[in-house]
């Protein structure tokens, strides 16, 4: 919110050389807004006004451009929440590279880019509690659909992979006696499990459900199992970025998430646009 400062036009209210006395109600008007007007900007934003919320708009369906403004199941959400914080939001469209950066900067004053809580990223910011923990899953051919995709019985067998990635790590370090097969991208590993060079695919659920539905190659496979989420390999999930020393602020929004969470609107949400729990 701008701080507006009153100025007087002296021709016009001036007669002749007389300077006129100030009426009561403009005295009140004057009295009550000088001590809001003093307050610095800053300060009045983190009171929770106006909430700038930052976006890339390039990782749907999180978030996504529609007729270039933002939207998807992250600006669904982030309006939910403002309305339960009875506060106004605008959405700000930012690359990723400038995402922490701006956010740093004042530009904005939260993110909600599915950007997942990391050590590195709290070095440099806080972030709510996580409002998506994406569930993994393993995927395999439909004819296979009874495999025991436990480490004991997937011994022997080959397990396809992001390369470089949390999953290859997990897989390496889970199912020591499989092969592991890195992957420069999931489509790749998906190519090669519908053409039986491999026996499962690991990655993130959406990803992989998103594929299946997608494409061609995906109509091959079938879910076979979720794996529980550690936070040892895939991290503590997806939260709101926020500047450290906003602590009101994020107390704000994870009382607010709490809410949503527990009256059903969260799921009602959710389910615009996945079709299996995400918390």
């Amino acid at each position: 919110m701008k701080t507006r400062f009153f100025s007087r036009d002296k021709k016009s209210r001036m007669h002749l050389f007389r300077r006129p006395s100030i009426s009561f109600v403009t005295w009140m008007f004057v009295s009550l807004a000088l001590p809001f007007a003093c307050i610095p900007a800053k300060s009045r934003e983190s009171a929770g006004q106006t909430i700038k919320i930052a976006s890339e708009g390039a990782r749907p369906p999180y978030n996504y451009l529609e007729n270039n403004k933002l939207a998807g199941f992250e600006i669904d959400l982030a309006e939910d929440l403002c309305a339960r914080m009875k506060t106004k939001c605008v959405f700000v469209i930012q690359n990723w590279d400038g995402l922490i950066p701006g956010l740093l900067d004042h530009e904005y004053d939260a993110v909600m880019a599915a950007m997942e809580i990391t050590d590195e990223a709290r070095e440099k910011i806080a972030f709510t509690k996580p409002y998506v923990r994406m569930p993994s899953a393993i995927v395999t051919l439909k004819d296979h659909s009874t495999l025991d995709t436990s480490p004991d019985g997937l011994v022997g067998k080959k397990i396809g992979v992001e390369s470089g990635g949390t999953y290859q790590s997990y897989a390496e370090d889970v199912y020591k006696q499989s092969e592991i097969h890195p992957y420069a991208s999931l489509e790749e590993a998906f190519l090669d499990l519908a053409e039986g060079q491999i026996d499962v695919v690991i990655g993130d659920k959406d990803a992989i459900v998103s594929y299946m539905k997608t494409r061609k190659e995906g109509q091959c496979c079938i879910l076979a199992k979720d794996i529980a989420r550690d936070p040892a390999y895939f991290g503590d999930g997806i939260g709101i970025g926020l500047r450290k020393e906003d602590k009101k602020l994020k107390a704000m929004f994870e009382k607010a998430l709490d809410s949503s969470m527990a009256d059903g609107t969260f799921a009602r949400i959710r389910s615009k646009y996945f079709d299996f729990k995400i918390n």
